[in-house]
């Protein structure tokens, strides 16, 4: 039997608070979604698992939530979602990662087709990755 609050609680101004509540709350996280294609997929696959992830992991990146990859092994195209807390932490993981072998083979074995890059984040930062095209979009709004 499904339970459901008395008729009294449901009026729509209680609903309408609710979702205010749950509303403007940005988290200031950031979040950052590039988009490759890639010619080799086994080799692709391989440095993903063998050398990138592994790299990522002895950095011990502060403040990382999420760095997952999603492929479509079809057209030999992928996209990898990073989620950071804070931009300080995007920005730090970029300094230790940027000119490293690990970084410059991606760049032979991937064509970054696109960057964006959701939340606030600093000029400075955005010129560094300036190469790779970004797209920035600012945080609006939302729920939570």
């Amino acid at each position: 039997m499904i339970r459901r609050p008395p008729r009294s609680t449901l009026s729509s101004s209680s609903a309408a608070s609710d979702v205010y509540k749950r509303q403007h709350n940005n988290s200031g996280n950031i979040t950052v979604i590039i988009d490759v294609s890639f010619d080799d997929r086994e080799m692709f696959m391989d440095f993903i698992l063998n050398e990138q992830c592994q790299f990522i992991d002895s950095v011990d990146p502060e403040g990382l939530i999420k760095f997952e990859w999603f492929l479509d092994e079809v057209s030999n195209t992928g996209t990898l979602v990073e989620v950071f807390e804070k931009s300080d932490n995007f920005q730090g993981l970029a300094g230790k990662v940027m000119g490293t072998p690990v970084n410059l083979k991606f760049r032979e074995i991937a064509n970054i087709e696109k960057m964006t890059v959701l939340g606030d984040v600093s000029d400075e930062l955005m010129e560094n990755l300036a190469p790779m095209n970004p797209v920035s979009k600012r945080y609006k709004g939302g729920l939570s």
